[in-house]
């Protein structure tokens, strides 16, 4: 049977979300964990995978077993032998035909920036700190030019394996609120790095070392070398994956979600 699980994890304490040599890893720990409530060895599959130092307000994962357990047995034998930078939120069984990733209709992010002169000493590991004051009217402004269906190859890293750099921006806004500042998107997929890029190109822009139209300039370029510097990943969340309505997948209200 397939089983479906929503995460998160605090992303300052992994090496990313897939198994690599540098431990630990989110796959990692969520393989060796559900295989001792399971009694045998998992795969789990992701909707999507974060680099070094991100977090994930909700990501959905599978795996396959032939162990039944309650769902509310799945939860809580996973979370007792999970890190505690991890969480299970929920469980459930699905169809043969889901799968975490491919099944997808769309994705969300939120990058966070404390905008104030003094450095943060609180939830500073889940913040970008930006000292110079940004104009995020301009930030938003530029950031519309992405809406819609572009080859985002100027906004991706230069080592991102996808044969493909076109993809469709559904929603896309920079809102402040007090000294906070968040960039939230929603797309059907992103490139790597690619929310990381876009932070960077706006950063330029918010400070006033560039106008609004250079984001146009840089999407139309299609050459990374054009685009500003890769923002940091600690300001980085995934927010929200959806599906089709027939798999019944929980959602969960995120910021990203007006």
């Amino acid at each position: 049977m397939r089983i479906a699980c929503g995460v998160e994890y605090d992303g300052e304490p992994f090496f990313g979300f897939q198994i690599q040599a540098q431990e630990p890893t989110v796959q990692s720990c969520l393989q060796k964990a559900i295989a001792v409530v399971a009694n045998h060895d998992v795969i789990v599959h992701c909707s999507g995978r974060t680099d070094t130092g991100v977090s994930a307000r909700h990501q959905v994962i599978h795996f396959e077993t032939d162990s039944h357990r309650t769902d509310w047995q799945w939860t809580m034998g996973i979370n007792k032998n999970l890190h505690k930078g991890i969480s299970i939120l929920w469980v459930k069984e699905v169809p043969d035909d889901f799968h975490a990733r491919f099944s997808a209709i769309s994705r969300s992010y939120e990058y966070r920036i404390l905008n104030r002169s003094v450095r943060p000493a609180i939830n500073r590991h889940h913040l970008t700190w930006i000292a110079h004051p940004l104009n995020h009217n301009d930030m938003h402004q530029a950031v519309q030019t992405l809406i819609g269906t572009h080859d985002f190859n100027a906004l991706r890293s230069s080592q991102c394996q996808s044969h493909v750099s076109v993809k469709t921006i559904h929603h896309a806004a920079v809102i402040r609120s007090g000294d906070l500042i968040s960039l939230r998107v929603t797309a059907n997929g992103f490139l790597h790095h690619m929310i990381r890029n876009i932070v960077g190109t706006l950063l330029p822009i918010g400070k006033g070392h560039k106008p609004v139209s250079w984001m146009a300039e840089v999407l139309a370029s299609l050459d990374r070398r054009q685009a500003g510097m890769t923002a940091p990943p600690n300001g980085l969340a995934f927010e929200q994956v959806i599906y089709p309505e027939k798999y019944d997948i929980p959602t969960i209200k995120s910021s990203n979600q007006d």
